[in-house]
């Protein structure tokens, strides 16, 4: 029985959540491939879970929207060749993919002005560009 899915201290998803899937992978695995189900696929019903908070799903909905197909996110995994090894790589992207989606947003910014020095810097380096693409021009007098 897989046990529940860690995300935060506070955010636990139940094994009762997650629904894995398996088919063959391609990619490494010799004669092998073509007769163990290695790759993994795990899906997480955001949309209908308990077990997530509804301020940190409105949250996750709006940063993983666009991975997100009818509220359900699924992760794949199919690097290794042990069906195991790949159950514990989905598990782990899935966990980061969940805590990345709810963490808290970072503060805003307070925008300052620019200081008297990096003034004088930008405009002595916008005349020093001037005067370079000044010299490449056609020098006019060509008598």
């Amino acid at each position: 029985m897989p046990e529940d899915l860690v995300v935060t201290r506070t955010l636990v998803v139940p094994a009762a959540e997650l629904s894995e899937r398996f088919s063959r992978s391609s990619g490494p695995g010799g004669q092998g491939v073509n007769t163990a189900d290695s790759r993994v696929e795990l899906s997480f019903d955001l949309a209908s879970s308990p077990s997530v908070p509804d301020r940190l799903k409105d949250r996750m909905f709006d940063r993983l929207g666009k991975r997100l197909v009818d509220g359900v996110l699924t992760v794949v995994a199919s690097e290794h060749r042990a069906q195991l090894q790949n159950r514990a790589a989905a598990r782990e992207r899935l966990a980061r993919i969940l805590r990345d989606a709810a963490a808290a947003p970072p503060p805003a910014r307070r925008a300052t002005k620019p200081t008297r020095g990096s003034q004088e810097r930008r405009i002595a380096e916008k005349k020093r560009r001037a005067r370079t693409k000044q010299g490449r021009g056609r020098g006019g007098n060509w008598d």
